[in-house]
């Protein structure tokens, strides 16, 4: 069982890694390899609707020198996807919403990619906004034909500065169910 998770927060180790780091402890608990991605420090620009990637099929972004292809070559060899995201005006960070576009484009162009893998979206909020951006991130496992695992609640943990998420009782454990139910999920499907 392989799961690779991306956050699209601009602070390194902020709130959004620290839950995802959260839900990946309970699948390494579970036996599974895990990897977390962070795109703070990094630029993802959007894509540029070339379409390259609907002529060439190669499962590739015709866009070079920025972590998408990487990113999309993990996603290929993960049985589970989670990606983060803070809550920035009552969406995705510009990040995560460029590596969605990116990824999801090619997948969608190479007969979707992603296809019957396990997703998650997590994100931090520091008040209101979070259900939208939860749909965001569901948006992209739901059109790229894969499964979408739940949890105890949303999967949302609330705080501004860095580690204030840990503080949300509700939020850990809805992370830690999250992790539990994710690599439950993934053993089935292997069984």
């Amino acid at each position: 069982m392989k799961v690779v998770a991306f956050s699209g927060s601009a602070r390194k180790g902020g709130n959004t890694a620290q839950l995802i780091n959260l839900a990946l402890e309970e699948i390494r608990g579970a036996g599974g390899e895990t990897e977390l991605i962070e795109l703070a420090g990094r630029s993802v620009p959007g894509c540029i609707a070339c379409y390259q990637c609907f002529k060439s099929k190669d499962g590739r972004c015709a866009v070079e020198g920025d972590p998408v292809n990487d990113a999309i070559a993990k996603m290929c060899e993960a049985d589970g996807i989670i990606l983060g995201s803070p809550t920035y005006f009552a969406d995705v960070s510009a990040n995560m919403k460029a590596l969605i576009e990116r990824c999801g484009m090619v997948s969608r162009a190479n007969g979707d990619l992603y296809k019957r893998k396990v997703g998650a979206g997590v994100v931090a909020v520091r008040r209101a906004g979070a259900s939208h951006v939860f749909s965001s991130l569901n948006n992209f496992f739901l059109i790229g034909q894969m499964i979408v695992v739940g949890s105890s609640y949303w999967n949302i943990g609330i705080g501004r500065e860095p580690g204030e998420v840990m503080s949300d009782d509700e939020g850990v454990k809805t992370m830690r169910d999250l992790g539990r139910n994710m690599a439950w999920l993934i053993g089935k499907i292997q069984s």
